[in-house]
């Protein structure tokens, strides 16, 4: 929607002392009589109206004088007040307007010139910058009025920036998120504590799961003591030598420094040396799959998605080469901004974006974070962080690569995800009504700003993993840890690790905001939670090529009911409603993967063994799932039977049989609640001979079937009563229901 403009310079003019024609309200207090100017020069007499009297949020200006000191930045598209609104939201604290009627040439020109460059004049008082944003008024005269919104100094010169190119902040831990790095001391440690476990274990496969952990390590181990030793290490058969790498100087130091590093990039693995002076500084690092995944998404195509961060509770040298090895060319973070973008806190502290953001380099609700803990970060944050699985290239090699989306490409989903939410909120909600707003406007009518929070499927604080499945231990350094491996001091493990009831290469749990629950993927259970049904539904759209949407509102505002549409290539597929965002958008997300499944059953695989006059398209058409499906189309699998179909071999029908029944009872609560009645055939001389099936669920007919064979009979009913518990609204069927299991379309 096009912003409301000002009438041009020379346009018509009120009375000399006036307000323009717009008087205050009756009863409304009086404004304050303040001088203004741009830096020495005067501009005039503006009337101050705060919008609290006395105390904060009072008469904001000292001296009681305006002076404007400098213009912030001009954006692209984005207007002061969306700005401000979105980094310091409901922070206006006065509004002005100009007393002297014509006003000022130069306070007129200013006034247009803020308006039209879409800019504001910044009055410093401290730490903290007024925002003086120009708004249009009622009359159709020029009449210098503004808003005063107050920021953190340097915030809105830093966020104007990110929100005209649509970007938001990502911030990153280290240790077991990204990577895994070991020294000799650590190695040398995890493979005493495996081994004193396996001397105390009677249980077989816990000690072969032990037993090829340890085998992993020394591994591993013996190619670390190699490079310490000759710079080079025998990776099958063959002698790899270090390259002499250049890196930023250590600790704010000015000499070049060249560090010796080794790549392996088919064991995802690099070989490196802290302090190159000290051979006893050498690491080993693993690297994490699928981050080329992620890293190339927030550099494609040369389009910033996200301002790269990093806070670890690593030491500083160590973590400036660990996110050199991620990034070694400098496109998440350019070589200049390294010193300011990771952020290393204290073992012990919390993680907060408040401190990331020290510099005022972004607002932390533009920021999302990817850690593998979520109580290291202070409790106002945590609703910004995704939660990954740690990483445990040791304890369970093939868990990374064996779950159906690999853990940072569900990372690189949930970015997607927020960063399309937050802009669309942003565009069609508050841009839409700032462009409305007029000076009369109060506080009230300003629109609601996206948080990065919203749009996060967040994790379960409370969660916490069974007796049967507790955590395995620590596979690499981590905070404190990483200060005492590079310094050699020794190393004790306090208390006792207790042992693992998981083989090595058992998946991994996720975990989620609700309870677990398990899905058959390649024939074998994977324990999930609802928050996965998000970002698996992102997966499937990147593998049909289709997009796919969020869209979220307050439905309900006195029970502050929110509601959550998902569209897939722009077509709505669910809806989910609850007490707040997550808990609506995880719902629709279930929803949507039910109603993306029965199309996709129907699309691929129809069982009654009828061609599908669409299944002969290809899956890349269109999006795979929806195209042309109709009511008829979404139940193909379920049509009668040709003549010709009903006189199939026997041993066809009873596989056609099976299949619709396991469907069934996957819809089912409890399989004793169905029932097949076999009805009266009939025998009468004059006609073939029939049979009759029936399926009941408690006490009511779900489907019938006739045909000359018992089985096929018993097959046309079993479809009937499928088709029926798909398209139930009967609330007496429903309670014996139970919502379908999502599944991954791997033909696509």
């Amino acid at each position: 929607m096009a912003a409301p403009r000002p009438p041009p310079l020379g346009g018509p003019r009120g009375l000399a002392g006036g307000s323009g024609g717009a008087a205050p309200a009756a009863g409304a207090p009086a404004g304050v009589s303040t001088r203004m100017f741009h830096g020495e020069v005067f501009l005039g007499e503006m009337e101050v109206f705060p919008i609290k009297q006395g105390g904060e949020g009072g008469f904001p200006f000292p001296s009681n004088e305006i002076r404007v000191s400098h213009f912030s930045p001009p954006s692209e598209r984005c207007p002061p007040l969306a700005i401000l609104q979105t980094i310091a939201p409901f922070s206006v604290r006065c509004k002005l307007k100009t007393k002297l009627m014509p006003p000022l040439p130069s306070l007129e020109r200013m006034y247009l010139s803020c308006f039209s460059e879409f800019k504001s004049a910044v009055v410093m008082v401290g730490d903290e910058e007024l925002h003086l944003v120009a708004m249009p008024t009622k009359t159709e005269n020029v009449v210098p009025s503004f808003w005063c919104c107050s920021a953190r100094s340097g915030l809105y010169a830093s966020s104007v920036g990110m929100l005209n190119l649509r970007c938001l902040a990502i911030v990153f831990d280290l240790d077991e998120t990204l990577i895994v790095a070991n020294t000799m001391k650590s190695f040398e440690d995890r493979i005493d504590l495996l081994s004193r476990r396996m001397d105390v274990e009677d249980d077989p496969v816990r000690i072969a799961g032990m037993s090829a952990e340890i085998k992993r390590y020394i591994e591993d181990k013996e190619l670390l003591k190699e490079f310490i030793d000759t710079d080079t290490v025998t990776d099958n058969g063959k002698i790899v030598g270090t390259q002499k790498e250049e890196v930023q100087p250590m600790s704010g130091g000015q000499e070049r420094v060249l560090r010796p590093v080794i790549r392996l990039p088919d064991r995802n693995a690099i070989l490196t040396r802290i302090n190159p002076e000290i051979r006893d500084t050498s690491v080993f690092v693993k690297l994490r799959p699928a981050w080329e995944d992620l890293r190339n998404y927030l550099t494609a195509k040369g389009r910033k998605r996200f301002e790269v961060f990093v806070c670890t509770m690593a030491e500083r040298d160590y973590a400036l080469e660990m996110w050199r090895l991620l990034d070694p060319e400098g496109n998440l973070i350019s070589p200049q901004q390294l010193s300011e973008r990771v952020n290393c806190v204290k073992p012990g502290s919390k993680k907060s974006l408040q401190n990331v953001f020290r510099d005022r380099g972004c607002h932390p609700k533009m920021a999302m974070v990817i850690d593998d803990r979520l109580n290291v970060w202070d409790d106002k944050d945590q609703h910004r962080v995704h939660v990954v699985p740690a990483y445990t290239p040791y304890y369970a090699p093939q868990a990374e690569m064996a779950n159906a989306v690999p853990v940072l490409c569900v990372a690189r989903n949930v970015a997607c995800n927020v960063r399309g939410g937050f802009f669309r909120e942003f565009d069609e909600n508050l841009l839409k009504k700032v462009f409305e707003l007029i000076y009369d406007n109060g506080l009230l009518d300003l629109p609601y700003a996206p948080d990065v929070g919203d749009y996060l499927v967040c994790e379960d604080t409370n969660f916490a993993p069974s007796n049967k499945d507790q955590a395995p231990i620590p596979e690499g350094m981590r905070g404190a840890e990483v200060e005492k491996r590079l310094n050699g001091q020794s190393f004790r493990e306090g208390g006792q690790i207790s042992s693992s009831t998981r083989s090595p290469d058992d998946g991994m749990s996720i975990r989620g905001t609700g309870g677990v629950r398990n899905i058959q993927l390649n024939g074998a259970a994977v324990a999930v939670t609802p928050s996965v049904f998000v970002t698996v539904l992102q997966e499937i759209g990147r593998l049909c090529n289709s997009k796919v949407e969020f869209r979220s509102t307050v439905s309900n505002v006195k029970s502050m009911q929110f509601s959550v549409e998902v569209l897939f290539s722009n077509e709505k597929i669910g809806i989910g409603i609850g007490k707040t965002r997550d808990e609506a958008q995880v719902q629709a997300a279930e929803k949507a993967l039910q109603n993306l499944e029965n199309s996709y059953l129907s699309f691929v695989a129809p069982i009654a063994g009828v061609p599908n006059k669409d299944s002969r398209k290809s899956p890349g058409s269109g999006n795979g799932f929806l195209e042309d499906v109709s009511c008829s189309d979404v139940d193909i699998s379920m049509q009668e039977p040709s003549g010709s179909s009903l006189k199939q071999d026997h041993s066809n029908n009873l596989d056609k049989l099976s299949s619709v029944m396991s469907l069934i009872r996957e819809h089912c609560l409890e399989d004793q609640h169905i029932i097949f009645r076999d009805q009266v055939r009939n025998s009468s001389p004059a006609r073939n001979e029939e049979y009759h099936f029936q399926v009941e669920l408690a006490g009511q007919i779900l489907g019938s079937g006739v045909g000359s064979d018992r089985d096929v009979a018993k097959l046309l009913a079993a479809e009937e009563a499928l088709r029926t518990l798909k398209s139930t609204t009967d609330p007496q069927i429903k309670k014996y229901l139970r919502p379908m299991q999502w599944l991954i379309p791997s033909p696509l």
